[in-house]
Order: structure tokens, then sequence, then C-alpha cells
């Protein structure tokens, strides 16, 4: 294999033991400065545009976790963290924030800590919804068991998130709908989730019976028949006797009081004569 392909296998950046472990010599490794690569410091070579918190993984001896390895697992963050986050179990280097427990093991090639300690770390170290929203992603995109979760955080220090993953709403079909569901809870809104109603299909909440409530995600109205199905969806809630409030994910991001004050306001009004 070409050393710059396997690089890039395993994330852009590599010791010099690592590589000679793969089977390159020192002759390869030492054409690789002519070849683009940067030379981070002695024995670690990196690639240009690797991600920087792999690059700091490397550097410390860790692997990537938490927050910094949710894009690599496609798990649900909206904001990137403003630190790396690694998992080590060394007390070595600093200017990141630390996840000591390492309980599974790691991505076979890239410097990642496992799927379920990525979960596991976000959970104690996150507040929700940003925890939540990468449990409920990691359980429904990649399989990881609630029990086990569960499983691995026994400890007393433990119980406010075990209380957190008893409240997941594993229903949340994205990011938005997780952070719907938080706001939701904290402000003592009631709410049923996926709800599928006759002559109208599937929507995001109904409140008290009456209210529906959709938050539209971004790939909202993506094309013609999305659109005419969207606008009949609506018509058969109207006609249905159904009162309707649609937003969309900054509504609920960046306007939370004027969402809560609008869902009050239809539910203190009540559902129409005949519900």
């Amino acid at each position: 294999m070409d050393l710059l392909d396997y690089l890039g296998r395993v994330g852009g950046v590599a010791r010099t033991g690592q590589l000679l472990s793969a089977g390159f010599s020192r002759t390869d490794l030492a054409r690789l400065p002519d070849a683009g690569l940067q030379r981070l410091r002695r024995g670690v070579f990196v690639l240009p545009g690797c991600a920087p918190e792999v690059v700091a993984a490397v550097r410390h001896n860790a692997r990537v976790s938490c927050a910094s390895a949710a894009g690599h697992y496609g798990l649900w963050l909206r904001e990137p963290p403003d630190r790396h986050h690694l998992a080590c179990n060394h007390g070595h280097g600093s200017g990141f924030v630390r996840h000591r427990t390492v309980r599974f093991e790691g991505h076979e090639s890239l410097p990642l800590a496992a799927v379920e300690d990525v979960v596991l770390h976000a959970l104690v170290c996150l507040a929700p919804p940003a925890s939540t929203a990468i449990a409920t992603s990691a359980i429904r995109l990649h399989g990881v068991p609630l029990e086990l979760l569960k499983g691995e955080l026994l400890g007393k220090r433990s119980g406010p998130v075990r209380t957190a993953l008893q409240l997941l709403g594993l229903r949340a079909e994205s990011i938005v709908e997780v952070d719907a569901q938080h706001l939701f809870k904290t402000n003592g809104i009631g709410f049923d989730a996926q709800v599928h109603l006759p002559g109208i299909g599937r929507v995001d909440f109904l409140l008290d019976g009456f209210l529906i409530v959709e938050v539209d995600g971004f790939a909202f109205h993506s094309n013609r028949d999305a659109l005419r199905r969207d606008l009949g969806r609506n018509n058969a809630s109207t006609l249905n006797g159904f009162a309707v409030l649609r937003y969309m994910p900054e509504h609920i991001w960046f306007e939370p009081e004027r969402v809560l004050a609008e869902i009050r306001a239809v539910l203190a009004r009540g559902p129409r004569p005949g519900r």
C-alpha cells in the first residue's frame, strides 16, 4: 500500500513506530516531507488538512472522544466543542478535556474511542440536550444498547445520568426533535412524540390530544412531492379539528420563549368544539 494512502486510512497522522510496524521503511519515511507532509514533531507525520482533534489525539497518546468524536460517528451535535475531548488512561498533557475511563476497544484504524465510550463520556461531560442527542443518535444509528449504557453507569455519582437515560426520547429522528423534547420537558409541557393519527399520518408531537407541533428539518420541502404531501397533511389536520403549529430548527434553538408562548396560548384556548 502507498504510504500516503495508509496515512489517509488512519486519519492523516501517525507516529514513526506505527508506520514501521505497518511495513514501511525508514527510507519511505525520509521521503515524506518531499511529498508535502508536515512533521508535527520528531516522529509524528501529518497530512495537510488533517482534523485537529485527530492530531491532538496522536500527540497526547489518546483517542478522540465525547463531543470531539461526534462528527466522526455521525452523532447528533449542534455546536462543536471549543476544546478537544480526548480519552486516555494517563495524566500527561494539557489543554484538552480529559476522559480517563476507557471501557471498550477503540476504532480499528483511527485514533477514536469506541462509540460506546463516546456516548458514556458525553453523558457524564455534557449537559442535556447535547448529551441526550448524542446518546439518542448512537442508539438509533449505531445500535448501541440502552441497557449497556445503564449497566456501565452504576456508580453513586451516576444517578443524574441514569435519570437522563430513563427520559431519553428514542422516537426522535433528528437533533432538533431531541432539543424540542428537552424544551418541552424542562418547561412542564407534556407531549406524545411521533404519533400516528388516522387520516393524517405521523406527526412529530401531539399535545393535549388536539395540538399538533411539527418541527421541520433542513430538508423540509426538498421537492414538489414533499410540499404536496405536507400541504395535504396540514389540510387533513385542520379538517379533523386539530390545531397545528410548525417550527424550523432555528425557532427551537434561538427563539424558545416565542415557541413556548405560542404553544401555551393554543393550549389555554383549548380544542375546537366537537373535538
